[in-house]
């Protein structure tokens, strides 16, 4: 068997490779607070005395947050940035590694105690990760699983050690999806549940992976007990499977639960699980029985989240019937603590107070008593959990809705709202948006900041008062899925679209110059990184004694690579007005080069060492070179006649032609010199060429077989009014004293 067309092995490809995308995520709200759903929650308490206690949250938005807690308040003390999609579960590995698990199909481990930087990254998994488990008292083992019906167990100090490897043996990671460099993994430090019951084992670097074959459907939930020494999953196979994690064996599975498993719990000692399923069921399984004791019919909808207390004796439930209880197991009596407005997707338990996140942005902290429920309990308005299923369990209620014990959270950490709807603009450079709250506003995406706050009207309305007559290529897509505006760049077609500076307000350049959009947009992106790269590349040279000029810069910094700067990029690396981006709120940016996978970090945290193992190569050819992908010698063509009514004789048996970007203007020079042109006169080239100039120089012309050209003088005529008109729109009149209106059709 052998590898065709993979990115390490390009030597003798045949199949064209699809080139890296780049993509910026845009935010004005305030950093310090997450913009979509939370779907993970954990608590790290402090080790010594009056120390603080720190509450990590994962989001929708793509990143991790660490807030310090007191009694009445929680700041955000770190953000933890690098996922590039949706954060799905975090956990903690010992007392200072946070192992988070993203959408991205990735595992990220960052030392929580940091100000956020990623320490590696785990790739193995074909899919999105939707979960993790880890062990109490043994720090070493996390397991992961996801949508591609994989389960993974990860010793995480083997994962975590760096690994010296020969050049051949660094490629044959890269060509198998492995991270080399400071985010590698070696391949053995994983064991791999997959889907049958045979074992395999080989041998790398001393170190004996071991592999075994389960699930054949997609994984929701894991959990496991405090010492590692049981693993428990389930998904959409209906069963929960156990497993031996110290051997990747498959021990038993239960079944019971008639609709997606979606929580898991084990208790300390690994022979009670709890799970909780689509079904709106929870049970209570004996793993050492290998049979359920007790179902709970508390839910009226799916169960997504479950939080016990430290004896095992009671259970605290939430799900997307909006609904967060405490029920006894023993007693099987049950409790509606409070309701929220959305879904509950996580759960976290601190001291006697409980973390609820949800499908919305902010995070609430709710009395528990986890240490003495009972306490609750005598509050009252408990009811008997059934074993039915809900539709029967309702009539065991008798039509009675419990009322919640708490009306008010105790402290609530606030998000910002997300967005939920967008409208590309058709001058292809602001895009209209509405969040959740209903709030709609207008963004220019080539400076990356909020240019008007409509507050809350109607998105369709606002839509039709902000459409303009002006037709420029798509460049650009753009998607809310991260709750923030993401602008993704697909090369050749982000180079597609031009505007004449004049129209950028662009001071002290040739208004008739041609600005490339994207060019620009990377060039504003990238000038923190490339300021910064400068300067590192001018310490190196100071440190060896060189000086350096603008060509010796790429050969130095990129001595193995296909970029290389043109002396001459220096002259047009200004960036315009139009092009700044905000560094109050800048934006992420989102990408990768040749190795390493996808990435994210924020514009102003580029350090300047980032090359094209990072970068796609060819955004570092435009930033660096001003070289772009060669353009289709496309024409637009047109005719042009006299206008239903109007006097002017035709002005030409044939089409014209002009490039694809043309202003207005110089069809008015046209028509106006066609129009006074009776005879012969001394301004009219050999070649058959006009040099029409309305008021002042022009740069182009038309010419009799209808392209433009540069380099024309003005003539001096009289100048009728002339009306251009295209599919019955006034595109310009222009109106001279004394002067009948001409009305011209441009089709």
């Amino acid at each position: 068997m052998h590898r065709v067309g993979s990115a390490g092995n390009t030597t003798n490809s045949v199949r064209p490779r699809k080139e890296k995308r780049l993509a910026y995520v845009l935010s004005d709200a305030d950093d310090t607070k997450h913009c979509a759903g939370i779907n993970c929650l954990k608590v790290l308490k402090s080790t010594v005395s009056n120390g603080c206690d720190y509450l990590f949250t994962g989001s929708r938005d793509g990143t991790l947050k660490r807030w310090a807690l007191s009694e009445d308040s929680a700041s955000c003390s770190a953000t933890y940035e690098s996922h590039v999609d949706w954060v799905n579960d975090v956990v903690l590995a010992g007392d200072s590694t946070l192992v988070s698990c993203s959408s991205d199909t990735t595992l990220k481990t960052w030392n929580c105690l940091s100000d956020g930087t990623c320490t590696k990254t785990l790739r193995q998994h074909s899919d999105y990760v939707t979960c993790l488990a880890s062990a109490e008292k043994n720090s070493n083992i996390v397991a992961s699983g996801g949508l591609g019906g994989e389960v993974f167990i990860w010793d995480m100090e083997a994962a975590l050690t760096p690994v010296s490897k020969s050049g051949e043996a660094m490629e044959e990671d890269c060509l198998n999806g492995v991270n080399g460099s400071t985010n590698s993994l070696p391949m053995t430090s994983l064991r791999t549940i997959s889907s049958s019951n045979s074992i395999s084992a080989h041998t790398t670097q001393g170190y004996v992976p071991v592999g075994a074959k389960g699930h054949k459907e997609s994984v929701y939930a894991l959990a496991m007990n405090d010492s590692g020494t049981r693993l428990v999953s389930g998904g959409t196979e209906k069963v929960v499977r156990v497993w031996d994690p110290r051997t990747g064996s498959k021990a038993m599975k239960l079944r019971g639960h008639t609709d997606n498993i979606r929580a898991l719990l084990l208790d300390s000692t690994g022979r009670y699980c709890l799970s909780g399923s689509s079904d709106s069921m929870i049970r209570l399984w004996d793993l050492g029985m290998q049979r359920c004791l007790h179902s709970y019919a508390v839910h009226t909808d799916s169960v997504w989240a479950l939080a016990s207390t430290p004896t095992f004796s009671h259970v605290y439930s939430g799900g997307r019937d909006l609904s967060l209880y405490l029920t006894d197991l023993a007693t099987r009596e049950s409790l509606l603590l409070c309701t929220k407005e959305h879904p509950i997707s996580q759960l976290a338990l601190h001291d006697d107070s409980i973390w609820v996140a949800t499908t919305d942005s902010s995070v609430d902290r709710w009395p528990a008593e986890a240490h003495n429920p009972q306490k609750v309990f005598q509050r009252g308005g408990s009811f008997l959990a059934g074993n039915l299923s809900f539709p029967r369990a309702r009539v065991s209620l008798e039509g009675s809705i419990p009322v919640p014990v708490y009306k008010e959270p105790t402290l609530t950490i606030p998000g910002t709202s997300a967005l939920v709807q967008h409208e590309i603009l058709n001058n292809r450079r602001h895009v209209l948006t509405k969040d959740t709250a209903g709030s709609v506003k207008l963004w220019e995406i080539t400076r990356g900041i909020v240019i008007e706050d409509y507050g809350k009207v109607s998105f369709e309305e606002k839509k039709e008062q902000l459409f303009e007559m002006v037709s420029i290529p798509t460049w650009f897509t753009v998607d809310t899925r991260l709750g923030s505006l993401s602008v993704h760049l697909d090369t050749p077609q982000c180079f597609s679209a031009e505007m004449y500076s004049a129209d950028l307000n662009i001071v002290g350049k040739a208004e008739d110059d041609k600005v490339n959009l994207a060019h620009e947009t990377l060039k504003g992106l990238l000038a923190h990184w490339l300021a910064k790269r400068r300067q590192r590349l001018g310490s190196q040279a100071s440190a060896n004694g060189d000086v350096l000029s603008g060509k010796d810069i790429a050969p130095r910094s990129l001595a193995h690579s296909r970029v290389e700067v043109d002396g001459g990029a220096e002259n047009d690396s200004m960036v315009y007005p139009p092009f700044i981006f905000s560094t109050v709120s800048p934006p992420s940016m989102v990408t990768e080069g040749y190795q390493g996978g996808p990435w994210r970090k924020k514009i102003t945290d580029l350090d300047g060492s980032e090359d094209e193992k990072d970068f796609p190569w060819w955004c570092l050819d435009c930033v660096l070179n001003n070289r772009l992908p060669p353009k289709e010698n496309s024409k637009c063509s047109f005719y042009l006649h006299p206008c239903e009514g109007s006097a002017v004789q035709i002005l030409t048996q044939g089409k014209l032609s002009a490039p694809r970007i043309l202003r207005i203007h110089k069809v008015v020079n046209y028509v106006a010199e066609k129009m006074v042109l009776d005879k012969p006169l001394d301004n009219v080239n050999t070649d058959g060429t006009f040099a029409p100039g309305l008021g002042g120089h022009v740069q182009h012309s038309v010419v009799g077989d209808g392209s433009f050209r540069s380099g024309a003088k003005p003539w001096q005529k009289l100048k009728p009014s002339i009306e251009i008109l295209c599919n019955n729109q006034v595109l310009l009149i222009f109106i001279f004293r004394g002067n009948p209106l001409k009305r011209t059709k441009f089709t």
